[in-house]
């Protein structure tokens, strides 16, 4: 990987870019999506798709791709970043972001790509793959998150994770009324949607750290800081809870491990940290025993964040390999 800046924090992948073309495209229920383009425009296409639901891509997600190499395509997902409505909810389900992807795919000239997707990203990743078989090339995928109950259930229980981070738990739950606690996602969704001054961008912030708390094996006070930007933190609250009470729109609880016999030709690389707190290791377990021809890789010493570098350096080897195909 000729190029690289040694001194950059975030030197395993490659060096910062900005984006050769961008836009809006006009998706239809009232929404808007922002995309960019990085790379060469006759490279191989590739496309990101970012965390959340509501995360929102940013310019380090760009540099996953060897941008002499690769025609990569990101977005914004509806609600998310630059696209508009912000935080709408409105005709956002999975299945409205698989179609979107369809839309920029056909929009950009596009015949074939790599899918790429970590987290929720991977949730999606393996919806569209599945939805669109023909158009994927391979996948990338880190941090599975199959969208499951049980996964969802993981991460706002005292007993389970809340178990692992005590601390971070009792700030989480403070803004929540002791009688509701039994339930975190319907305590937030109502926090969320309250037109008390204050109490929604408060609910959402502490969402918001408490996210960025379990993403990362240690989290600095930059970290926790950035997680209560206003702007961000209402999206990705307000929409992760509407996916997660929503089962994240699956036909099933096991969709997409029903359907992976419609990907199984499809060569996939599955980068796991085994640390992983928000999607813990057992969903890509799950994930490789349904799909043995896919590679899966545990990082024994990383968590969930594509930013931790044992995790970045196996996801630039996975898209570097996949470049010379």
């Amino acid at each position: 990987m000729s190029g690289r800046q040694m001194r950059d924090p975030l030197s395993w992948l490659y060096p910062p870019i900005e984006p050769s073309d961008h836009g809006q495209l006009e998706v239809g229920d009232g929404h808007s999506i922002y995309w960019e383009q990085v790379g060469r425009a006759d490279g191989k296409p590739a496309i990101f798709l970012h965390g959340g639901p509501g995360g929102g891509i940013s310019p380090a997600h760009r540099r996953f791709f060897d941008p002499t190499r690769y025609r990569a395509v990101l977005f914004d997902q509806r609600g998310t970043g630059k696209s508009t409505p912000h935080a709408s909810l409105h005709a956002n389900t999975t299945w409205d972001l698989v179609a979107d992807i369809e839309r920029l795919r056909e929009h950009l000239g596009i015949e074939r790509w790599l899918v790429f997707g970590g987290s929720w990203g991977s949730t999606l990743a393996l919806a569209y793959a599945q939805a669109h078989p023909e158009r994927v090339t391979e996948l990338v995928l880190r941090g599975i998150f199959l969208g499951r109950q049980s996964e969802i259930d993981w991460l706002y229980h005292e007993e389970s994770v809340g178990a692992i981070f005590p601390d971070g738990w009792e700030r989480f739950v403070l803004p929540v009324p002791m009688s509701e606690r039994g339930d975190m996602l319907r305590a937030y969704e109502k926090l969320i949607a309250s037109t008390v001054p204050g109490v929604a961008l408060a609910a959402s912030q502490a969402w918001s750290v408490w996210e960025t708390l379990l993403s990362r094996i240690s989290a600095s006070r930059e970290d926790l800081a950035d997680a209560e930007n206003a702007m961000d933190a209402v999206a990705i609250t307000a929409i992760e809870i509407h996916y997660f009470v929503n089962g994240c729109f699956l036909r099933t609880p096991n969709q997409l491990l029903e359907d992976v016999d419609k990907i199984r030709h499809i060569p996939a690389v599955i980068i796991q940290g085994r640390w992983d707190i928000v999607c813990p290791t057992v969903s890509a377990w799950d994930l490789a025993k349904a799909w043995p021809e896919a590679e899966l890789h545990i990082i024994g010493d990383a968590g969930h964040s594509a930013f931790e570098v044992p995790i970045s350096r196996a996801l630039v080897a996975a898209t570097d390999r996949f470049a010379a195909k």
